[in-house]
């Protein structure tokens, strides 16, 4: 045999274990992936000004960094806290807690992660649940959770709507939807959402989709998707095949922001101009890093991204549940507490399952994690492109 067809066949052999391998994890991951967009549906991405015929896309470009580069940092540079070396401390809560209605009309519990129950007026809402095991489509692989929801789904009290940010799997969990089904609640999605939670059997009549700007009403309260600077998929192939967003709720007396995953853009003045302020906003401000700055901002610039929106109390969300960046995982909440500082913000730190009310909220906020090291932003920076003279302009 010659060395060209000794190659070729070596080459063929390595190309069929690649394609069995991937076939075999499509078929493991296919009833957790969802569906795609398709007629009525599709037509109305097709309509969508943030859609170009083929997938949605951010108002300012992303640039990421070189790949190789990335892959080297996941292998090498991960901070030896990355995960916790003790049990998180967690607020256990059952449904009866929330019988009484807040005094204040605004109450939040933070449930980890981007995981929101929000108590608004009179309306429950429920944002980015994730009650499954990990954050991927497998159930054996992927970033594990480090702690039972404080709040087992069988105790979560009625909600008027769950709002869904994107669909990722940190933040669109299959086995949490499929769990949820019976309750036959509202669905407020973005575009192209509304086909997944089809797919695993949320009735369509119970989904609101919506592009940005665009609202509806649910009870006595008003949902509003607003712009964000992030990117979607769940699969190979179906990147930016859905929008994005981030959510205002609105009461008679009060108005949330909640950003979803999103990177620093200059959208944050729009939305703090159109719908703005805010009495609690909630921003991400973990799974972060200098080579993804398009797709996640750092603390400092959510803490920024507060002010521009005109919010009052911060809650700091996108952290605490899952190892999905190199730092350490109780640095987000350090270097925010430094740059609200510097910026003037009050700042909540709930535990996990601790329900907080915006305006009895301490000067100081409280230190629940442990003392690890983590690094400054000076000696880890990480900055969106693009938003040079944001910042400039919007400095303390």
């Amino acid at each position: 045999m010659t060395m060209a067809k000794r190659f070729a066949k070596i080459f063929a052999s390595i190309i069929l274990v690649v394609f069995t391998l991937y076939g075999v994890a499509w078929a493991l991951a296919a009833p957790t992936i969802g569906e795609a967009a398709s007629g009525a549906r599709r037509l109305r991405m097709d309509l969508s000004p943030q859609f170009n015929g083929k997938n949605f896309f951010n108002l300012l470009p992303r640039k990421d960094g070189p790949v190789l580069d990335t892959l080297r940092a996941w292998f090498f540079e991960g901070s030896p806290d990355a995960v916790p070396k003790e049990a998180i401390p967690v607020v256990p809560r059952v449904k009866k807690d929330f019988e009484t209605r807040p005094a204040s009309g605004l109450r939040v519990t933070w449930l980890g992660h981007s995981t929101l129950l929000v108590e608004l007026d009179g309306a429950r809402v429920l944002i980015d649940p994730v009650w499954g095991p990990r954050a991927s489509p497998f159930t054996f692989s992927g970033p594990k959770r480090w702690f039972e929801s404080p709040l087992p789904l069988d105790e979560l009290p009625d909600v008027d709507v769950i709002v869904i940010s994107h669909d990722h799997y940190d933040h669109l969990d299959t086995p949490t939807v499929k769990r949820l089904l019976q309750r036959n609640v509202k669905w407020g999605v973005p575009l192209g959402i509304g086909a997944h939670l089809e797919s695993w059997g949320v009735r369509p009549q119970d989904i609101i989709e919506l592009d940005w700007w665009q609202d509806a009403t649910v009870g006595p309260l008003k949902i509003t998707s607003v712009p964000a600077r992030h990117f979607s998929g769940r699969w190979l192939g179906s990147t930016d095949q859905t929008l994005w967003t981030g959510w205002v709720l609105t009461g008679a007396q009060h108005k949330v922001y909640y950003s979803g995953d999103t990177a620093m853009f200059p959208g944050f003045e729009e939305i703090g101009r159109r719908l703005g302020p805010f009495d609690l906003t909630m921003i991400e401000v973990g799974a972060y890093n200098r080579r993804w700055g398009d797709v996640h901002m750092g603390p400092e610039q959510a803490v920024r991204a507060h002010r521009i929106v005109g919010g009052n109390v911060f809650l700091p969300v996108h952290w605490g549940l899952f190892d999905l960046a190199l730092h350490a995982w109780t640095e987000p909440m350090e270097r925010v507490l430094v740059a609200s500082e510097k910026e003037h913000v009050r700042v909540m730190s709930p535990k996990p399952g601790e329900s907080m009310e915006p305006a009895s909220t301490p000067d100081v906020p409280t230190r629940w994690w442990p003392n690890v090291a983590w690094k400054t932003v000076e000696e880890e920076p990480a900055w969106s492109s693009g938003v040079e003279d944001l910042m400039e302009r919007t400095a303390p």
